[in-house]
């Protein structure tokens, strides 16, 4: 159950390496920014066979350019991240790229790309061939298939891949997989101690949001968890609001006495907080209409609305219990067959910031008529545009954005002149982990960067973030590491209590606390 939800939520939220035409790439604006990462060819010299009866089978693979010696030090255990390198054979040459994990264990359920392993093993020639399938209704049985054949680092496998749906090719290329394990010489934690972990069941954790002494989670396939946190040490579940048919809930906002809830299928969910312990629900803003987050500024409220036509739905608040819709906002030449809409925004100054995925990072006026007017935008290679702080500098303003794939990291960006926006900074950590939401409180930057944990960043200096603190979240061993790329610490509030509140998509509800000033 858990790895369909995740599968849900990556379909939704992404277009997986099997969508049938790989999206275009915007030219990058900026100048120095070369992406999250370079397409530098075929990760391998294996080769799939499109022509052969039996797609995802060790035999379709061509292994005479393998290298299986490097194999003999690998060992097949642990949690990998992977970056696969397909095309569609029905589209020709062009080659798009998906973020993907496995899992391998001895015991316990085994996972590749986001599907249950039914088959693994180790050719006579040292060859690596997994596989995994997932019947999906009408239509039909979609397999995933990897041949590992080659090593050139300890805790690195290389190869072919084959996702195949009734036998026939969706798409074939190469993949490069890494182990996640912890950070060399980094202990667990420094500067940040956990004041509690609470496990968040059913769903999968997603986002968190802080208010009237209760912690707000959300879960997708689980729907709302409601806890008092007037003890941070014993969260204490008050209430657990679920709806048939309505699984997707994906992001979490409170308002005055509103609390409002992002859902794949009803748009905005509006809850009564009238008793903060046990929300009503009153409202939504309509049917068929999948919001993904929300945000809230002065009074009014931006549904980040990924489908069905990808933008970003302006709502008056006034009213916290009775959204107005007013306005919409979209990107300037936004297609939304390929772009996937909208993810996060942040609004500032009169200017809302909205992360346009693959249309970039948008930069738009606001406007009492409810419809913003788009005044520049930011676009790198591969660009995933995902999450992004804003704050002012003396004269300056600068923001901090980060995408969601492989590569992806903290960019720093001075958005002064929005038509001309400049990268003046950049922090990385290691390649094949991603960065997911951030909070900026003063200058300090809190980041849920997936398997890398929570992360505290000194901007003080915004050109050069400096790390001060952090809290490793991701253990392998955990229940259900391993089924999706987006795995680990994703959701964080700093809401000034003392504390900072993350959720991870295994552990639940984290309630941490800085040791350091």
């Amino acid at each position: 159950m858990r790895a369909l939800l995740m599968l849900a939520a990556v379909t939704l939220a992404l277009t997986a390496c099997s969508d049938d035409k790989p999206p275009p790439t915007p030219e990058p604006s900026g100048g120095a920014d070369e992406g999250d990462w370079k397409d530098t060819g075929a990760f391998a010299a294996c080769t799939v066979d499109t022509a052969s009866n039996t797609c995802g089978s060790v035999t379709s693979f061509g292994t005479s350019g393998c290298r299986p010696g490097e194999l003999a030090t690998l060992e097949l255990e642990g949690v990998y991240t992977l970056h696969v390198r397909a095309r569609n054979p029905r589209y020709g040459n062009t080659y798009s790229f998906s973020s993907q994990s496995m899992r391998l264990a001895s015991t316990g359920t085994q996972y590749a790309g986001g599907l249950t392993l039914d088959a693994r093993q180790v050719g006579a020639g040292g060859n690596v061939y997994i596989s995994g399938s997932r019947t999906e209704g009408t239509n039909g049985v979609r397999r995933r298939s990897f041949l590992g054949c080659q090593s050139p680092e300890t805790d690195r496998l290389q190869g072919c891949y084959v996702e195949c749906l009734n036998g026939r090719v969706e798409g074939e290329g190469t993949f490069d997989a890494v182990k996640v394990t912890a950070r060399v010489d980094e202990p667990e934690s420094s500067g940040m101690e956990r004041v509690s972990e609470t496990a968040v069941a059913p769903g999968l954790p997603v986002d968190v949001y802080i208010a009237h002494g209760h912690a707000y989670v959300v879960a997708l396939g689980g729907g709302l968890f409601v806890y008092d946190v007037s003890n941070p040490s014993q969260p204490v579940l008050t209430e657990h609001i679920q709806r048939t048919n309505d699984t997707y809930w994906n992001g979490v906002w409170a308002h005055g006495n509103a609390l409002y809830v992002a859902s794949g299928v009803r748009g905005v969910i509006v809850f009564d907080l009238t008793d903060p312990a046990h929300p009503v629900e009153v409202f939504s803003t309509g049917t068929r209409t999948n919001v993904h987050t929300v945000f809230v500024y002065e009074n009014t409220l931006f549904a980040a609305s990924p489908a069905p036509t990808g933008e970003v739905l302006v709502y008056d608040v006034t009213q916290p219990l009775s959204p107005e819709l007013t306005g919409a906002f979209q990107a300037a030449g936004f297609d939304a067959a390929s772009s996937y809409g909208p993810h996060d925004m942040f609004a500032f100054e009169g200017r809302l910031y909205v992360n346009f995925w693959r249309a970039g990072y948008v930069i738009g006026e606001l406007n009492p008529s409810g419809t913003p007017r788009q005044l520049g935008s930011y676009r790198y290679a591969h660009s995933t545009s995902h999450a992004n702080a804003v704050a002012r500098y003396g004269e300056r303003l600068i923001a901090f954005e980060g995408g969601e794939d492989w590569g992806a990291h903290l960019r720093v960006l001075d958005v002064t002149d929005p038509a001309s926006v400049k990268l003046i900074g950049e922090h990385r950590m290691r390649d094949y982990v991603s960065i997911h939401n951030m909070v900026l409180s003063g200058t300090k930057l809190y980041v849920a960067w997936y398997h890398e944990g929570v992360r505290v960043l000194d901007v003080s200096t915004p050109e050069s973030p400096r790390e001060m603190a952090h809290y490793n979240t991701f253990r392998p061993d955990d229940a259900g590491r391993g089924e999706s790329f987006y795995d680990g610490a994703i959701g964080i509030r700093v809401p000034g209590d003392g504390f900072i509140y993350t959720v991870d998509t295994s552990r639940g509800l984290l309630i941490l606390r800085e040791t350091t000033p």
